[in-house]
């Protein structure tokens, strides 16, 4: 069996209408080396067939691995196991990447080969509310390419330095750290970068060359759903107890995560006694004054402002859906 560079691994999941566009971006690229594996993960619309027909016509190395619904980790892991790049890349099944983006991850790796993990900078693409930017990253002024303090860039503006769509990953690495987490549905791809952050290090290009597509609708996606707390990263994060004691960066990545993401459960009351464990944790010294006032209100008051919050959304979507 003849390996190649790259293996690239769409998870698919009922995503007819946009995986077209996924598909034929990375059929685009100007570097030709890779393998394309599509898992689709119990689709019951029309995205199997969409995959078929943009497959028929390619003329690269392709399959389309059909799994019982086991989730986007399973997906992922499936498509690694079969498989046979050297680098692994992923690109979810709404979003997609310019024509380069493998031709300078390729040229990413050369240049720096000790890394564990790479990655390039990214659109966040929301048409819908005219906010089309590039992600904001915690990078230092001027900084081009090179090795980055993954949890520090993190932390500093909370938008990820690292993410499903926008990063290459040698094969035995990922091995190493024993692929995705099953069972977790939101924030399984973090577990997997910030635990390969901790023990390699990460090459980055700060380039936008992959397109993070905000405009799905919201049955099609994880984020913005509550899931139970299970099946979110905040409650896996057992495996760095002892090192986000030790390592400051770390810990305040941990603790803004904490506070952005838990308010929601806290506001659920069959939920609130979780959300209250993981926020004890939080070292609130080194919270902005907004988020440690924020978390001083009552409930019915955070209740209230979260309902006035979701019902502006609502009244913004309706405005644009009927322009």
């Amino acid at each position: 069996m003849i390996a190649m560079r790259f293996s690239v691994i769409i998870p698919l999941y009922n995503k007819a209408p946009y995986v077209g566009k996924a598909l034929q971006s990375v059929l685009d690229q100007s570097f030709t080396d890779f393998e394309l594996i599509v898992v689709d993960d119990g689709s019951t619309d029309e995205s199997a067939r969409v995959v078929e027909t943009v497959l028929s016509e390619a003329n690269v190395d392709c399959q389309l691995i059909r799994q019982e619904n086991a989730g986007v980790s399973a997906a992922r892991n499936n498509g690694v196991a079969r498989s046979r790049g050297d680098f692994l890349c992923f690109l979810d099944a709404d979003d997609w990447w310019a024509p380069s983006f493998l031709a300078e991850m390729s040229a990413l790796i050369d240049e720096y080969p000790e890394a564990g993990i790479y990655g390039t900078g990214y659109v966040i693409v929301n048409e819908t509310k005219r906010k089309t930017r590039v992600a904001p990253l915690g990078l230092e002024p001027g900084f081009e390419k090179g090795y980055i303090d993954y949890c520090r860039v993190y932390a500093k503006t909370m938008a990820m330095p690292l993410t499903s769509i926008s990063v290459a990953m040698p094969r035995r690495v990922f091995d190493e750290m024993g692929g995705f987490p099953a069972g977790v549905k939101l924030g399984e791809d973090f577990l997997l970068w910030v635990r390969t952050a901790l023990h390699h290090q990460v090459a980055f290009l700060n380039k936008p060359l992959a397109f993070y597509n905000q405009d799905v609708d919201a049955q099609f996606r994880a984020v913005g759903r509550l899931h139970e707390p299970r099946a979110h990263m905040l409650w896996n994060l057992g495996f760095l107890e002892e090192e986000e004691k030790d390592n400051p960066a770390l810990k305040q990545l941990i603790d803004n995560l904490r506070t952005i993401n838990l308010i929601s459960y806290l506001l659920h009351g069959q939920y609130r006694e979780d959300a209250r464990r993981e926020l004890a944790k939080v070292d609130w010294t080194r919270q902005p004054k907004k988020t440690r006032d924020l978390y001083r209100k009552p409930i019915p008051y955070l209740a209230v402002r979260q309902w006035i919050l979701c019902q502006g959304a609502r009244v913004k979507q309706w405005i644009v859906k009927h322009r």
